[in-house]
């Protein structure tokens, strides 16, 4: 026994090797959150510190971390010791072990600085540990006792709620974030120390109080841009207002200049305003990937995303080693704008594919599945040609025979069935631009067009309110299809005719029959016209025969 009594001196061991061990072990228990996909799991934090002092010619680890964490969890206990000291806080190197459980569930990232440091400090005797238990604990630490931001804090305090937990103790630049959950106390702090006292009852830190209605209704529809602020292309809002009224996927076609971005970035001003269950949806998705500015809430607007060309087909839907949201997610509830489109590379698009059709994505790896929401419009620009100027009113494009078609042919078939809208975009004429007719402008703006697509939405949402995840015309299953969007005689032989000429696919027709009804519900008809039937036709121009040549 004395020979490996790790508690004893040689001295002690021929003395007192006999005697009741002198040292007293105490476990302290902390909690945190770990973010999986967009919601949080519990994992309780477990110290258990005991031991005599660790001497410098001690070769075992004075303190061990188990239970699955990673490189960046390990090197915590670098940060605490550098921040504890720093603080003020002289404490003894005693033997600790620090349990992340559930231990089957791998731990990342630095938010678990502060409830380990906490624990830490509580097991060595140094703070109380009461109390310490009805909180969720999390925080990276700065090797000066202050604390960084941390991800997901959205996420984690739901889950603190529904556990039933008193309150939530994170940095002061997560707190309004976190403080949108009612029914629990926030405590946004500083400073190590900060948190000391706060789990201490002497600090005069408050909980933090986030009205979240009343921050949602004073920031939703707060955009930057208007669509007041267009001249001309009077065909191009149309289409764009029609995308809008019935959740339509867009492409944008024409020269360089002709304002497809323009175009594109004020699309989101004129779709229905978020709800608020929406932006809690999106808060999350946001708060998860980091993406929340400080001291940020809410998410209070449609999302727009417009990642580059060279974009990663995992940067896009999402995964990674540690899956992360990818630009389709982030882009949930909005608009997700893929300009110059056929420079994408082609697996990345491909990629879209499904998520497209379900609205959400789903990132599986050995050991973990997680899902994440998709629900995106999306509204892609593309040039006719490698030049730009096929097809242009005034200048002429220099491709050779059979480049356009290759250029064309870069964005396959199916990707393009999914699009419900094709609109040719032409250059604004001078005498446009510099027209400044007072009169006309008004009507054109973000607000006016809204209202018409709100009341195309009210049709839509009566027409759906028994079905579950379907809003808008664009989500209308197939089998409804042929209830919602009857046609007359004249219309089933006009769309007949078109299917022929432009040697449409099934998924084409049913996109076409959507758009017309999206069409009759912004002009207040209970029945699809031939007007509104024509319409949707003519949105398909990639689809015409001789279009590229």
């Amino acid at each position: 026994m004395a020979k490996n009594e790790p508690f004893l001196t040689r001295r002690e061991i021929s003395e007192q090797a006999l005697k009741p061990h002198p040292f007293t072990l105490m476990l302290v228990k902390t909690y945190a959150g770990a973010v999986h996909g967009v919601d949080a799991r519990t994992i309780t934090i477990e110290t258990n510190t005991g031991g005599p002092m660790i001497g410098p010619e001690e070769k075992i680890p004075p303190v061990q971390i188990v239970g699955l964490p990673d490189s960046a969890v390990r090197e915590s206990l670098a940060r605490i010791e550098a921040a504890v000291r720093n603080s003020g806080i002289r404490t003894a190197r005693l033997r600790t072990i620090i349990n992340l459980a559930p231990a089957d569930i791998r731990k990342e990232g630095t938010a678990f600085d502060l409830p380990i440091a906490l624990g830490m400090l509580a097991g060595a005797g140094l703070i109380a540990s009461d109390g310490m238990d009805q909180y969720f604990i999390m925080g990276e630490l700065s090797l000066d006792g202050s604390l960084r931001p941390i991800k997901g804090a959205l996420s984690v305090a739901i889950q603190a709620r529904k556990q039933k937990f008193k309150g939530f103790i994170l940095p002061r630049v997560n707190a309004r974030e976190a403080a949108i959950v009612n029914d629990l106390e926030i405590y946004g702090v500083d400073t190590l120390l900060e948190a000391v006292e706060v789990l201490g009852g002497s600090s005069g830190i408050k909980p933090m109080q986030v009205n979240t209605r009343e921050e949602f209704a004073a920031n939703m529809n707060n955009y930057d841009l208007d669509f007041e602020d267009v001249k001309g292309q009077e065909n191009i809002k149309r289409a764009l207002e029609l995308a809008a009224a019935g959740g339509h996927n867009v492409i944008l076609i024409g020269p360089p200049g002709a304002g497809k971005t323009m175009l594109a970035r004020r699309l989101p001003t004129i779709l229905p305003p978020l709800t608020l269950q929406e932006a809690l949806e999106t808060t999350k998705i946001h708060s998860v990937s980091g993406m929340l500015p400080d001291h940020s809430a809410l998410v209070t607007t449609r999302p727009f995303r417009s990642p580059h060309h060279t974009i990663s087909d995992v940067a896009l839907v999402g995964g990674g080693s540690d899956p992360m949201p990818g630009e389709i997610s982030l882009a949930h509830n909005g608009v997700l704008f893929l300009d110059e489109l056929p420079e994408f590379k082609r697996q990345v698009l491909e990629v879209m594919r499904q998520p497209m059709e379900e609205r959400r994505v789903t990132i599986s790896r050995a050991k973990i599945t997680v899902d994440y929401p998709a629900s995106f419009m999306l509204v892609a620009s593309m040039n006719p040609c490698p030049c730009g100027y096929y097809n242009h009113p005034e200048k002429e494009c220099v491709c050779g025979a059979g480049v356009v078609k290759r250029y064309v042919s870069k964005i396959s078939g199916p990707l393009l069935d999914r699009i419900d809208l094709h609109v040719e975009v032409t250059p604004v004429k001078i005498e446009e631009l510099t027209s400044m007719s007072a009169p006309e402008r008004p009507k054109l703006g973000s607000e006016e067009i809204r209202a018409r697509v709100l009341q195309a939405r009210a049709v839509q949402a009566e027409r759906f309110k028994d079905l579950k995840d379907v809003y808008c015309n664009a989500q209308m299953p197939g089998r409804m299809v042929r209830e919602v969007c009857k046609l007359t005689t004249e219309g089933l032989t006009l769309l007949k005719t078109a299917m022929e000429r432009l040697q449409l696919s099934a998924r084409a027709y049913d996109r076409i029959l959507k758009v017309a009804r999206t069409a009759a519900d912004l002009g207040g008809s209970a029945d699809i016209r031939i007007e509104d039937l024509s319409e949707a036709i003519h949105y398909r121009s990639l689809d015409r025969e001789g279009w590229a040549g």
